[in-house]
């Protein structure tokens, strides 16, 4: 039994020494321009079989890393239809600096159209983080991110969307990371040159041992310039949503100096919203509500009810705080200690 362990242990090694060289020769080689892409494999314990697509762009010149995740929830198509243009759009000649471009994080998602989480071990890649190098394959490749994409990033933009239940109103948001106050102002920065009418910032307490389960928090825990698009609702793909997010990428990108001016600065009429107040559901039922995403509500408006299979309310749902909603579930099943809706205002 302990030789097998043994023998196990370095099977697992060999595995991730691999895939790290995989990774590390690419964004390591010296030719300039260039464009790079794999698939890097993982297996687990459970003989699960997953893999990770990665792209390296290189420019002319070095400059920064920007980094660009999408499909961490493998249901969320607009940010994951947006990086398939960026990828096919972006001129390596052009580019000053590099770009690490994950399309589809969670590949096992994606492909069998399963909501939020990977169906072969049932892990939520975005309550991951920082991950385990000994893990099931999600927690493999939250590690994979962890350990070898999120270091060599100067700017990290992790890209989402309206799952396949949830309602979603267009937002950027960045994290109030007080231990990384040029960090956070330069993420600030980003966010308000986007072109996202809404520039939500969300408060940081995590202490140095804490997960950060997010992939972009964990970017922002380790001292990267990290923020989030959320653009796209209902599992579909709508083209404004993509084309949001591809521009503000340009946008970003110009303004890091890093590509040429592809669309014109946004002139829009920015909302920020710096705090946030989340309605779980109390039990399992039907949820209805009138409201959809963007809207504004008042404290102690009724915003929802849920029923039981006869259509007996049995819960209903008031405002918490007078705000503009961020997301909310828009299909009808819900269960205990769903978000059912968030709610964002300013103080």
């Amino acid at each position: 039994m302990k030789q097998k362990l043994i023998i196990l242990f370095f099977v697992g090694m060999t595995t991730v020494i691999v895939a790290q060289n995989q990774f590390e020769r690419a964004f390591n080689e010296v030719k300039r321009p260039s464009k790079t892409s794999m698939k890097v494999e993982f297996t687990d314990e459970q003989n699960n079989r997953t893999f990770l697509p990665i792209s390296i762009l290189k420019g002319k010149e070095k400059g920064p890393v920007f980094t660009i995740v999408a499909g961490v929830h493998g249901y969320e198509y607009p940010p994951i239809v947006a990086t398939q243009k960026l990828l096919q759009e972006i001129d390596i000649h052009k580019i000053k600096g590099t770009l690490i471009i994950i399309p589809i994080a969670n590949t096992g998602s994606f492909y069998t159209r399963t909501p939020f989480m990977n169906p072969q071990d049932k892990v939520n890649l975005n309550n991951a983080f920082p991950g385990k190098a000994s893990g099931t394959v999600t927690y493999k490749i939250a590690h994979y991110i962890t350990e070898y994409v999120i270091p060599k990033s100067d700017i990290f933009v992790d890209i989402h969307g309206g799952d396949a239940s949830e309602d979603l109103l267009p937002f950027v948001c960045y994290y109030d990371n007080k231990n990384y106050p040029e960090q956070t102002k330069k993420a600030k920065r980003l966010s308000e040159i986007s072109g996202f009418d809404h520039v939500v910032s969300y408060a940081y307490t995590l202490k140095e041992y804490d997960p950060a389960k997010y992939v972009f928090k964990q970017a922002c825990k380790d001292g990267k310039v990290a923020l989030s698009y959320e653009s796209g609702k209902l599992g579909n793909v709508q083209e404004e949503a993509v084309s949001l997010i591809k521009n503000g990428v340009f946008r970003m990108l110009y303004e890091m100096e890093m590509y040429p001016k592809v669309v014109e600065a946004a002139k829009n009429k920015i909302t920020y919203l710096n705090n946030q107040k989340y309605i779980r559901s109390d039990i399992q039922g039907i949820f209805y509500s009138d409201f959809k995403a963007g809207d504004f509500v008042k404290k102690g408006e009724k915003v929802g009810h849920i029923t039981n299979e006869f259509g007996v309310v049995i819960s209903a749902f008031n405002a918490p705080v007078s705000g503009t909603i961020l997301y909310k579930i828009a299909t009808p099943p819900v269960n205990i200690d769903d978000t059912i809706m968030c709610i964002s205002y300013r103080e």
